[in-house]
């Protein structure tokens, strides 16, 4: 099952390695990937209103990923957040879960965990009810 091109989800990593990896993967799984190097960079684009999903470092050079998460909340963007890092710490992972996050995962985890956990996120409210048998 692929996702519909449409959904855009925005990528927000400092690595440019790890961007263009993690663009291509989502591109992959049928989504379209909006890539940006920093925070300050993806608030600064026009258009995160029709963003699917944000999938977020939180170790990034300026504001970090859970500040940037935190400023969206009290801004009222409800966009669903998946944090991806390649620090694992109670404290960070702490942080991380207590803004109400999607997900987290490590940069080493699978790629197919992250791309379900996308797709959860994403898939339309009526297609959830029909999944779990809710009607």
């Amino acid at each position: 099952m692929s996702a519909p091109a449409a959904i855009c989800i925005a990528i927000i990593d400092d690595d440019a390695l790890q961007c263009s990896a993690l663009g291509r993967l989502v591109r992959r799984a049928g989504f379209h990937p909006l890539t940006f190097r920093s925070a300050e960079d993806f608030l600064a684009a026009p258009g995160r209103a029709s963003l699917g999903c944000l999938l977020l470092d939180i170790h990034l050079g300026g504001m970090s990923g859970i500040a940037l998460h935190q400023r969206l909340l009290a801004e009222g963007d409800r966009t669903p957040v998946i944090y991806i890092t390649a620090h694992e710490d109670e404290a960070t992972r702490t942080a991380a879960l207590s803004t109400g996050s999607a997900g987290f995962f490590l940069k080493t985890d699978a790629s197919s965990a992250i791309i379900e956990a996308l797709r959860r996120v994403t898939e339309p409210p009526d297609a959830q009810r029909q999944e779990t048998g809710i009607t």
